[in-house]
């Protein structure tokens, strides 16, 4: 049976690339955007497997509304993909308050949402999928990424335990982690910024690489959503998915330096109990 995707974010980058895939696939997906007209070329190339529902993630008393509209009218959500999100740049100690708050609200209380509305019916049918895109940074964090990175830590905590709750109702969650892919993340006017106070030279290292970075990256979205729906299908679905060249060996050199520093200090840190 073809299967019925939610894809939030699915106009551009990787929700783009998802949607085009499951189509090909000969599945429906249902594009959670906030502009529906930005999904008007794949509605009207593939009227019977591509439809547009309007959404602001961020939005979470619209959520479960929008979640029912599409069980009444397909059936069943087999796949949720979380994918709507941007980029933001700033010093933990330029960004705000009101920064953090919004970009949680994107990349963690959203998605949540969108988890605890989609769940029941997977449970019920005792199979379907959760597919959390994340990023290289839900993982790591350097200079000028610490609110990003913050939210894609937090989603992965989420998903690790989601994971281990819903696996005996026959759910997959998997947790994607890209590198540099060539999306829409640092265009100008999607990618965030904190103000700038020119006391961290770091930070501002980060932000030139943004700056300059789109259009330019490795990554091949395509295939990346083509790894993905792989993953899916594989019998033995991996939690975490990093993905491209940068991002697999950024995420394993990172856990190697995680394992060096804890051995470094293993034998003290083990003999922090009371005494006998």
């Amino acid at each position: 049976m073809n299967k019925v995707w939610l894809v939030t974010g699915a106009s551009s980058g990787f929700g783009r690339a998802i949607t085009e895939a499951a189509v090909a696939a000969g599945d429906v997906v249902v594009g959670a955007v906030r502009r529906p007209e930005a999904l008007d070329d794949l509605v009207a190339a593939h009227p019977d497997q591509v439809e547009a529902l309007r959404l602001d993630v961020t939005d979470v008393s619209a959520v479960e509304a929008a979640v029912r509209d599409v069980v009444a009218r397909h059936g069943r959500i087999d796949v949720l993909v979380n994918n709507a999100g941007r980029t933001h740049v700033g010093a933990v100690e330029e960004t705000t308050d009101a920064e953090l708050r919004d970009l949680f609200d994107l990349h963690f209380f959203g998605p949540a949402a969108l988890v605890r509305a989609v769940l029941p019916y997977l449970r019920e049918r005792r199979s379907g999928a959760i597919v959390q895109m994340s990023s290289m940074g839900g993982q790591m964090s350097f200079a000028g990424f610490g609110a990003y990175s913050a939210t894609k830590f937090a989603l992965e905590g989420l998903s690790e335990a989601l994971a281990d709750e819903v696996r005996e109702y026959g759910v997959k969650v998997l947790i994607v982690e890209p590198g540099a892919f060539r999306t829409s993340l640092f265009e100008a006017d999607r990618a965030g910024t904190s103000s700038d106070t020119g006391v961290y030279g770091r930070v501002g290292e980060t932000r030139a690489v943004v700056a300059g970075g789109h259009g330019s990256q490795p990554g091949d979205p395509a295939k990346a959503a083509a790894l993905i729906l792989a993953a899916l299908e594989a019998e033995d679905t991996p939690l975490r998915l990093p993905l491209g060249d940068d991002g697999v060996s950024a995420v394993l050199g990172h856990l190697e330096q995680v394992r060096e520093e804890v051995t470094a200090w293993e034998k003290r840190t083990r003999a922090t109990a009371f005494d006998a």
